[in-house]
């Protein structure tokens, strides 16, 4: 993790940073992941996985030729002591760009977009408060090559109490200078991805998320993929922690939500072609790519197809701190490596 998202976090759960002494520590707990002798099945080392700091997990893996299976272990909600199970729904965070790189190429095909129109051609209210809106094309905003700042590494965000509604998340990346020259190189920005969001509600004229419902969920039929915590009971939602700390982060509303299942379908989709029409699958493979992790407080999540096993894994941890990162992504991996033995494919 950067060193600036831990002083974040540290803000965030009111240890003053004035006060106190950064002592780095190895990561034990993902060292420990990391040696201990690979389990026989998916399932053990989900087990597996709570042993090494992580409140819960859920894990979705989908083998072609096999019917997908879902694997969970730990807490749903930890001061409840209800157990992690494999349909809760869980805060997807990054992971949602896909959709929204999806709906745009879905709109450039339908000639509603151009990837080469600049942010000044679909926001000029916009020139003079982000640098070189003339030369940033959409392009460049879907793959993270603008240079707009980003509005999470803003000071005054805060992942405990983000802004209400768009507007306030954009107004943390106005008036900054840009961090590189257009084109020129490459940092993950999530005000690109504000900035394409609202592109889709100019360009269609009702909210992108439902624009991205007609789009591929319906389609696909994924009923349990939903934009924000207005839309779902509360209870269905897993929990999220921060380690060493007994707050309960879900009722933090920020961003899309959808079970392990909702997201490997949409996934194996994206990856196999269906879906996309031919034209569409090659603006997509153009612009962006086809697997993503997630990060929200309280909530790391990462969504892979592997295509030497032809298998999609979804995995949904409920636990954050810069160590568990690590852990969780050895957690992964380890997935990973039973799945490849189970068809006695070599690492």
């Amino acid at each position: 993790m950067q060193k600036k998202k831990l002083i974040r976090i540290l803000r965030i759960i009111m240890i003053p940073v004035g006060c106190i002494s950064i002592v780095i520590f190895p990561p034990w707990n993902g060292i420990w992941a990391w040696i201990t002798p690979l389990p026989d099945t998916v399932q053990q080392q989900v087990n597996d996985a709570v042993g090494y700091g992580l409140d819960g997990i859920i894990v979705y893996v989908d083998k072609a030729g096999q019917a997908p299976a879902l694997y969970s272990a730990g807490w749903h909600d930890r001061k409840n002591k209800i157990p992690a199970y494999p349909k809760a729904l869980f805060k997807i965070a990054s992971i949602s760009k896909l959709y929204v790189a999806a709906a745009i190429a879905k709109l450039v095909n339908e000639q509603r977009l151009s990837l080469d129109k600049t942010l000044a051609d679909y926001f000029p209210e916009l020139v003079g408060r982000i640098e070189n809106t003339q030369i940033i094309t959409l392009k460049m905003m879907v793959q993270h090559r603008s240079g707009i700042p980003n509005y999470t590494d803003h000071p005054d965000f805060h992942w405990d109490n983000p802004p209400k509604g768009s507007s306030g998340e954009l107004s943390l990346a106005l008036d900054l200078p840009a961090r590189f020259e257009p084109d020129e190189d490459y940092e993950y920005s999530n005000t690109n991805y504000l900035l394409l969001a609202e592109l889709i509600e100019k360009v269609v004229g009702y909210g992108h998320f439902q624009f991205i419902k007609e789009q591929i969920l319906i389609p696909l039929n994924l009923n349990n993929t939903f934009s924000s915590l207005n839309e779902v009971d509360s209870d269905d939602v897993m929990s999220g922690y921060y380690v060493g700390y007994e707050h309960d982060f879900k009722n933090i509303d920020f961003g899309m939500l959808a079970t392990a299942e909702d997201v490997g379908i949409f996934l194996r989709a994206l990856n196999d072609g269906s879906l996309f029409n031919a034209n569409e699958q090659a603006i997509y493979s153009s612009i962006y790519v086809y697997e993503h992790k997630g990060w929200v407080l309280g909530y790391q999540s990462i969504a892979r197809y592997h295509k030497d096993i032809d298998t999609v894994v979804i995995q949904f941890v409920n636990t954050v701190s810069d160590e568990t990162e690590l852990t969780a992504l050895v957690v992964y991996n380890r997935i990973v490596r039973i799945l490849r033995k189970e068809i006695n494919i070599d690492e």
